[in-house]
């Protein structure tokens, strides 16, 4: 039984939409009872939000484009300022009217302007007799533009007495968007994030035709066991599957497993997914060489191009400042004379560890450190006299603006500043050589 009615739609295209839209059916639903009949005036506004990847603009695309809806789809962040923004709609607006054939430029400075060019733009029967939908995708950056922008395009359907809604996507709350002043307050609804169920079902319908549909479920099924606590952007997710299908269906392809030999297929891609994971999201190879790189049959430890992030290149003096950071902050302060002093004299070993210092400091993460500290390091490391120059202190700063270094506490502390080293002993490592 569908899932999806409507007495204003034909059954065979809500079929379609259903099927086009896994996971969404409640919100697709809502959204159509908000819509209602063609010819019905609709809600003036809808601010529909949610996470990155949660669905909003495909379930938006697709349900307007199924159901042949009369819309304009516009992203904000192409369409920058509210001329490039207005002008665009109209244009739109132009090619969805059966009267013209040709969009033409249009020049629009304000929004009165636009008021009165979009009632010429939808004066055609067309147009008139239906609902006209104006999408406006990442509306967050309507909040950059004039103050006059946002609370116009909510009660658009007031200032044009024409039927149209303006349909509002973002990742962020509606009390984010709110003016000062007040405004129309828009029908808000939320695109919840996918859970591993939706992911695995959605992410299932992508399977190549050559292989059995169970074959790729139990594959997906692997996949989201190592990377949904990381990743749950469906996009990155669908990324990776398609990445790393190859190297899983590898012992199959040789004949050495047959499609059911789970564990055997688990443990030849095992390796290659835990080596994906330090990569999520950063695309530091293409899709290409990674492909490459698994043909050759390279380690997936050793592949070269990957954990690029471990080789940042810095300043000579800021190598040092990283290095001295990191040591004073996973080293006692009471082993700086035993480490970095030549002729430190004789220092009992008995007890010389304290209870607490006997775990390691790399498990109980980096302790803060003060400035001076971390100079009276600096200088014992580097072979030659480093003068406490502006040069020096301002990359600690740009080291802290790279988050590779951060600041603990207030600026204006009376013992000076602390700072934490965020970097990791690989990276410090890597550095170091």
């Amino acid at each position: 039984m569908p899932n999806l009615e409507h007495p204003a739609y034909p059954a065979a295209d809500l079929l379609r939409l259903e099927s086009l839209v896994p996971c969404r059916e409640s919100q697709v639903s809502m959204l159509l009872s908000i819509f209602g009949e063609r010819q019905q005036f609709s809600f003036p506004s809808i601010f529909i939000y949610g996470h990155t990847s949660s669905g909003k603009t495909y379930v938006m695309q697709t349900l307007l484009t199924t159901l042949q809806l009369p819309h304009v789809f516009v992203n904000c962040v192409e369409y920058f300022t509210s001329q490039l923004l207005l002008e665009e709609i109209l244009i739109q607006l132009q090619s969805c009217s059966s009267d013209s054939e040709q969009a033409s430029p249009v020049h629009c400075d304000t929004f009165s302007d636009f008021v009165r060019l979009f009632k010429q733009a939808v004066a055609s029967r067309e147009l008139q007799d239906q609902t006209l939908y104006i999408v406006l995708d990442r509306a967050e950056q309507l909040r950059e533009m004039e103050a006059n922008i946002l609370p116009a395009f909510l009660r658009l359907q007031e200032l044009t007495d024409r039927n149209v809604t303006v349909v509002l996507l973002s990742e962020i709350v509606w009390e984010l968007f709110r003016p000062n002043v007040g405004c129309f307050e828009p029908f808000t609804m939320y695109f919840p994030d996918y859970s591993i169920g939706h992911l695995q079902k959605i992410l299932s319908q992508n399977h190549p035709p050559e292989y059995s549909a169970d074959f790729y479920a139990a594959y997906i099924n692997i996949l989201l066991g190592v990377f949904y606590m990381v990743c749950r952007d469906l996009k990155e997710l669908r990324h990776l599957a398609a990445l790393n299908f190859s190297k899983y269906c590898e012992p199959v392809v040789r004949g050495e497993a047959n499609e059911r030999d789970t564990r055997k297929l688990w443990k030849n891609v095992e390796p290659h997914l835990k080596k994906a994971m330090q990569t999520v999201y950063l695309r530091e190879i293409s899709s290409s060489q990674w492909e490459r790189l698994q043909h050759d049959g390279g380690e997936p430890g050793q592949l070269k191009g990957l954990s690029a992030h471990t080789h940042v290149e810095l300043p000579y003096y800021s190598k040092f400042l990283l290095i001295a950071a990191y040591l004073a902050s996973y080293n006692p302060v009471r082993t700086d004379k035993r480490f970095f002093l030549k002729h430190h004299g004789k220092i009992r070993k008995t007890n010389f560890l304290k209870k607490h210092e006997k775990t390691s400091n790399h498990l109980l993460g980096p302790k803060p450190f003060p400035l001076d500290r971390l100079l009276a390091i600096l200088y014992s490391i580097v072979d030659n006299r480093v003068a406490p120059t502006a040069n020096i202190f301002s990359q600690i700063t740009s080291l802290v603006t790279l988050q590779l270094l951060s600041m603990v506490g207030q600026n204006d502390q009376l013992d000076g500043p602390r700072y934490k080293c965020t970097v990791s002993l690989d990276f410090i490592r890597a550095i170091a050589r």
